[in-house]
């Protein structure tokens, strides 16, 4: 598995290219800007893009999927409990960011235990719920890409629509700390950390 980090967008979110080394199949997650830097590392490298995942549908994950659709044709997933947030441009938050409103739809929406294939990989999609109502997790082998859901000793806002302090502090120790404590954690902003760490570490886990 080739794991590539591009910083995306004014709020540098963390957007993660995974690609099958045997097939080079490739999925792209929270593209959140920065959509020409994206689609030149994938052309430069020879890597079939055949899927977006959305860990959620917040505005600075989404912001180049309408421009990365358009010149690669590929379908969009994201939970079914954030689906709605996309083709409203209000509830994603793009209304009230710098830049332009982003409405779209989805083209699958996903459930909790689903596994998509990525070549010779599997996807599997851990539902969090706490950040938004269909914040997702999706563990790949042994690396588990976060979203806003947990950090590097953090955890991710509830403040916002769909968000629930009680429901994301659940959704990590019964979804996340119940994996291995060397698992990789890749969030949606900052550093990468492990399982083991933020077990350890993190005082949101801990208090």
């Amino acid at each position: 598995m080739i794991i590539e980090r591009i910083l995306a967008g004014i709020y540098a979110t963390n957007c993660y290219v995974i690609t099958c080394e045997d097939t080079k199949k490739t999925a792209i997650i929270d593209p959140g800007g920065d959509g020409d830097d994206i689609v030149s590392y994938i052309d430069k490298n020879g890597f079939d893009p055949v899927f977006i995942i959305l860990t959620h549908g917040h505005g600075d994950h989404i912001g180049a999927v309408n421009e990365i659709k358009q010149k690669k044709g590929i379908p969009v997933f994201i939970h079914k409990d954030d689906g709605e947030m996309l083709g409203n441009a209000d509830k994603n938050l793009t209304s009230f960011m710098s830049g332009p409103k982003i409405e779209f739809m989805p083209d699958t929406l996903l459930k909790d235990g689903d596994a998509i294939e990525l070549g010779n990989l599997k996807l599997h999609i851990i539902h969090t719920p706490g950040h938004t109502r269909g914040s997702i997790c999706i563990k790949v082998n042994d690396v588990v890409f976060t979203g806003d859901t947990l950090f590097a000793n953090s955890i991710g806002r509830t403040d916002l629509e769909g968000g629930s302090f009680e429901l994301i502090i659940d959704s990590i120790k019964r979804k996340l700390l119940v994996l291995d404590d060397e698992i990789k954690v890749l969030p949606g902003h900052g550093p990468a950390t492990t399982i083991g760490m933020e077990r350890m570490m993190n005082p949101f886990i801990n208090r």
